[in-house]
C-alpha cells in the first residue's frame, strides 16, 4: 500500500512512524499543485493538511482508495467528486479540543491582563527606573463577574464555557446553526450577545451562515471595553473592519489565530495598524500543541487501518 503526506511540514517534528508501519510511506514537506498531481499518480492513500484536493488532483490518482485530512474541516477537498469516484474522505474529530481551548485563554489572559506591557516594563528598564515597587499604569481587570459570549457551542465552545465558569464568569452563547441545543447557558441572538459580552470568543465552523458574520455593524454593538477572540476561521470576521474597530477604540482589542489568507500577507490590515499593541496575533497555532499533533497522527493512522 502506497501512502504519501503531501504537506507534512505543517505537522512539525512529530513522528510519522504510525504511517510507516502501514505501508510504503513517503513524506513530502510541501507540494505545489503541479507537484501534487505528479506525486499522487500511484498512491493508494493520500494524506493532506491544507493541500487543495480538487477534481484535477483526484483524476491524477487512478489508484486512490482513501483521502485522510489532518483536520476536522474538509473545506479544501472536493468531497462530492471524491465520493463520485468511490473514494472516502476521513477527517479527524476531537484531537485539538484541549489545545484550542488553552490557546483561547492564552489570548484572553494576555489581552485582559496586559502581559506584553508588563513584560516590556521590566525588560526595558522602565520598572527599574520608576522608583516604585509596582507599575500601576496599565489598568487590567478580573474575569470574575464578567460575561463571555461564545459563538459556536460545540465541543470546544463548551469547554471554554466550563473554564470561564471556573474564573467566575457569566456565560452566554449564540448558535450559528440556529438551534440552541446547549441548555446549560442562555442562548442569545448574535446582536444581544455582542451587546452584553465583555469577551466574545469564536468557535464556529466556516460555512454560508458564518462567512463574514462579524463586520462593522456587529463590532459597533460591542462594548468599547470588550475583546474579541477568533480561533475558529478567519473569514468569520471581516478583517479590515476589525482592524479599523480596534484602531478607533470601538472595541478594546482582539486576539486572532486564524486569517482569511494563510500565511497572512505582509500588507494585511492587522499589520498596518496604528495601535498594534491592542492586538494579539498568532500564526494559526491553536490546534497545534505537541499532544494534539501526536493525537492527530494516531487518528489518521487509525483511519487508514479501518480501510475503505
Amino acid at each position: 500500500m502506497k501512502i504519501a503526506f503531501l504537506d507534512a511540514a505543517t505537522m512539525g517534528d512529530v513522528s510519522f512512524e504510525p504511517f510507516e508501519r502501514l505501508g510504503d510511506f513517503t513524506r513530502y514537506e510541501n507540494s505545489t499543485p503541479e507537484e501534487a498531481r505528479e506525486r499522487v499518480k500511484e498512491l493508494d492513500v493520500l494524506l493532506i493538511n491544507k493541500v487543495m484536493v480538487d477534481k484535477q488532483l483526484i483524476d491524477s490518482a487512478p489508484n486512490l482508495k482513501l483521502i485522510c485530512i489532518a483536520a476536522t474541516g474538509v473545506n479544501n477537498i472536493d468531497v462530492e467528486y471524491a465520493a463520485s469516484k468511490g473514494i472516502p474522505v476521513r477527517n479527524a474529530v476531537g484531537y485539538s479540543t484541549d489545545s484550542v481551548v488553552q490557546a483561547t485563554y492564552m489570548h484572553i489572559l494576555s489581552l485582559v491582563g496586559g502581559a506584553p506591557y508588563f513584560d516590556d516594563s521590566v525588560k526595558t528598564g522602565s520598572y527599574s527606573r520608576s522608583g516604585m515597587f509596582t507599575d500601576p499604569n496599565w489598568n487590567w481587570w478580573e474575569l470574575a463577574g464578567k460575561t463571555i459570549g461564545i459563538i459556536g457551542m460545540g465541543n470546544i465552545g463548551s469547554k471554554v464555557a466550563k473554564i470561564a465558569e471556573a474564573f467566575g464568569m457569566n456565560v452566554c452563547y449564540f448558535s450559528t446553526s440556529g438551534t440552541g441545543h446547549c441548555k446549560d447557558y442562555p442562548c442569545l441572538s448574535l446582536e444581544e450577545l455582542l451587546k452584553v459580552s465583555d469577551i466574545v470568543s469564536i468557535h464556529a465552523p466556516l460555512n454560508e451562515r458564518t462567512n463574514r458574520l462579524i463586520g462593522k455593524e456587529q463590532l459597533a454593538l460591542m462594548k468599547p471595553t470588550a475583546y474579541l477572540v477568533n480561533v475558529g476561521r478567519g473569514a468569520i470576521i471581516v478583517e479590515e473592519d476589525l482592524a479599523e474597530a480596534v484602531d478607533n477604540g470601538i472595541i478594546a482589542g482582539a486576539g486572532i489565530d486564524v486569517f482569511v489568507q494563510e500565511p497572512i500577507p505582509e500588507d494585511h490590515p492587522y499589520l498596518k495598524m496604528q495601535h498594534p499593541e491592542r492586538m494579539r496575533l498568532t500564526p494559526h497555532i491553536a490546534w497545534a500543541s505537541i499532544e494534539a499533533r501526536r493525537r492527530l497522527i494516531d487518528i489518521m493512522a487509525d483511519n487508514i487501518r479501518k480501510g475503505w
